[in-house]
């Protein structure tokens, strides 16, 4: 399957546990003003890349604790992110993604799009909500603002109750 990306970073130590293969999917509506990846937020331009060959870059780093999906917006490409994520966690490794949606909006919007719900239910620790400028705190765990939330998605799908990964 095929994905829209801006760009790839093999080997990231800031975009969740560990040593980590972070994709920028490419195209954001959201816009948020300070956004740090704002080149990632046009629906058009990046480059197209088959998740096949992310996996083979993910298979040829034996230091990677998991893959990070970040953006842009990663769930408008729900459907390979969602491939890819199943196939990661085929190698034993975990899955984090950033969303501006929040928990809350992701869920409803899997209720309508099997797409979505599959690409939520591969997701080990979800980074939720929009960055706000005025609530940037750069003293916390993998989130730019204090409206985040660092999600322990397993945690939460087992208690059906949110489960902070980080609450600092």
């Amino acid at each position: 399957m095929e994905l829209n990306i801006a760009g790839i970073v093999d080997d990231s130590i800031v975009d969740g546990d560990g040593c980590r293969l972070t994709v920028f999917v490419q195209g954001c509506h959201r816009r948020c003003h300070g956004c740090q990846n704002p080149e990632t937020q046009p629906m058009e331009g990046g480059r197209r890349i088959d998740t096949a060959d992310i996996l083979a870059k993910v298979k040829a780093n034996p230091l990677l604790a998991g893959v990070t999906f970040s953006g842009g917006e990663p769930f408008l490409q729900p459907a390979p992110l969602a491939a890819l994520a199943r196939a990661v966690h085929a190698l034993g490794l975990d899955v984090w993604s950033y969303s501006g949606f929040t928990l809350d909006e992701l869920l409803e919007r899997a209720e309508k799009d099997k797409a979505t719900a599959a690409l939520l239910n591969e997701i080990d620790v979800l980074v939720d909500g929009p960055y706000e400028e005025a609530e940037r705190d750069l003293t916390l765990h993998f989130r730019g603002s204090r409206n985040q939330r660092v999600i322990d998605m397993n945690a939460t799908r087992k208690t059906k109750k949110i489960q902070l990964l980080y609450e600092d």
